[in-house]
Order: C-alpha cells, then structure tokens, then sequence
C-alpha cells in the first residue's frame, strides 16, 4: 500500500485593491478581487476572505485577509489593503425663499432655510450659505449658494433666490407750525415745517398736501404728512399750520378841495 500525500501549502498570493462605496454608501468585494495568481502545487479548492462587505464607516484603508485552501487541507493566508473610497458628491437641493425686514431693516438666514431635503451617502457634514445676512440694499431677488459638504470631503453645491420684502409702514409724526403772510399776501412751507420726527426701517420720501398759503388761508390749516418707503409703504399724520397776516395795511393819503353846500 502506497499512501500519498500533499502537506504543500498553496502559495497565497495579494494584491491591494481600491473600492469605491455605491449611492446607499455600500461596497463589496469576492476573494479573486484581492488574490493576485495564488498556486498550489495540487489545485487550490478555495479562497476566502476575511471581510467582503464595506460601509460609510470603513472608508480609508482596511486589511483583509485572503485564506487559500487546497484540496488535501492545506492553507496559506496573505493580506491585502483593501481601501474603501468615498467618491460621490452630496446631493445639493435648493428651494426659493421670501424674507422680511425687521424694524431695523435686517434679516438674517441660515442653511436650514434654503435646503429642499440635501442628501449623501456617507452623511452631511456641513450646509454653508454665500450670503447670511441682507439689509434694505437687497430688497429683491437675491442668488444664494447653498453649498453642501459631505464627512468625506466631498462637495455640492445649488443656488436659491431669496426674495427680501419689506412690508413696515413708515412711522409718520407730525407736530403744528405757525407762518405769517409776507408783504405780498402768502407764505410757503416744506416737509420740515410740519415734520415731528417720522421714521422707517429703511430710506423713505415725504410730501405735503399743501405748500402755499394765501390770505384766505388764515386761521388754522390741516395739512396731511405722507411718508412713503422705498417698497412703497405709506404712513400719513396730520399737521396743524397756523397762518397769519400780521402786516399792517398801508395807508396813503391824497389831498383834496371840497365846496360848501347852500347852508354852510
């Protein structure tokens, strides 16, 4: 009786490889992705290896350990760098957004009010915006980057317009005013005469209802105070103006020659 037999280890041979994870932030890999021509001198019966499945989480370098085994037994192992790549960008999504002035003729945002439901394999690290913060100047559409980052580094970006409104009437204060007719019989009066202080958030205009005043206007006069924004808001009060006429005539004389009557 002859008995043969093969106590020859199969020569295992690696080879690193490089795997890039899928859109659900998966990858996988068999045996023959890391063997690199393993022999035996017989036949080799099977290989394996120690890790096949990769995630978000083993991304970067991972050592994996091929076993080759031949038909009598025997086996051999070797190990490979198996490293796992992050390649997808984030998906970036926008959506258009109106804000509104406050008193002071600010507003301010942040990432969480462009984003539309951004999304990435692996996981957001950070949403960033190009523009944060917007004053009476950006009244308007305003193009706004949303830029999306992901924990690998990789990076999106989308634009949203953001429509800044101001809907703050103006605050109109009025306070009296007295004038006096000139030499001629009239008197004019601007804005200022009859504004108390009026205000807005942001840059406004004012008008009166009435400038000039003549003789008949003596007494007291209700002028309306309009003042209106740059978004065309309108706030009004009402002045008093007190106008008199304190010039006294002026008398001229001439003289004369009369005749008695027939009684004297």
């Amino acid at each position: 009786s002859v008995f043969v037999y093969d106590t020859t280890a199969p020569m295992a041979m690696c080879q690193d490889i490089t795997i890039n994870l899928n859109a659900i932030g998966e990858a996988s890999i068999t045996a023959a992705d890391i063997n690199n021509g393993s022999t035996d001198n017989c036949s080799i019966d099977s290989m394996n290896a120690s890790m096949t499945e990769f995630t978000c989480a083993d991304t970067g370098a991972n050592t994996v350990t091929l076993t080759v085994i031949d038909p009598s037994g025997n086996t051999s192992t070797c190990t490979s760098t198996v490293t796992v790549v992050d390649a997808m960008a984030p998906n970036a999504i926008c959506q258009d957004i109106i804000v509104y002035l406050d008193s002071t003729g600010n507003v301010s945002i942040d990432s969480s009010d462009v984003d539309n439901g951004s999304s990435d394999n692996c996981g957001i690290l950070t949403m960033t915006l190009s523009t944060s913060t917007f004053n009476c100047t950006n009244i308007g559409g305003n193009t706004v980057t949303l830029t999306v980052t992901d924990v690998n580094g990789n990076v999106s970006t989308c634009t949203s317009t953001v429509t800044v409104v101001d809907n703050i009437n103006p605050t109109a204060v009025c306070k009296n005013d007295t004038v006096y007719l000139d030499a001629s019989g009239s008197v004019s009066i601007t804005t200022t005469n009859v504004d108390g202080g009026s205000s807005d958030n942001c840059s406004f205009t004012m008008a009166i209802s009435q400038s000039t005043f003549g003789c008949t206007d003596t007494g007291v006069n209700y002028v309306t105070l309009s003042v209106t924004d740059s978004s065309g808001n309108l706030s009004t009060c009402v002045a008093s103006v007190f106008v008199y006429d304190t010039t006294a005539p002026m008398a001229m004389c001439q003289d004369i020659t009369i005749n008695l009557n027939a009684i004297g």
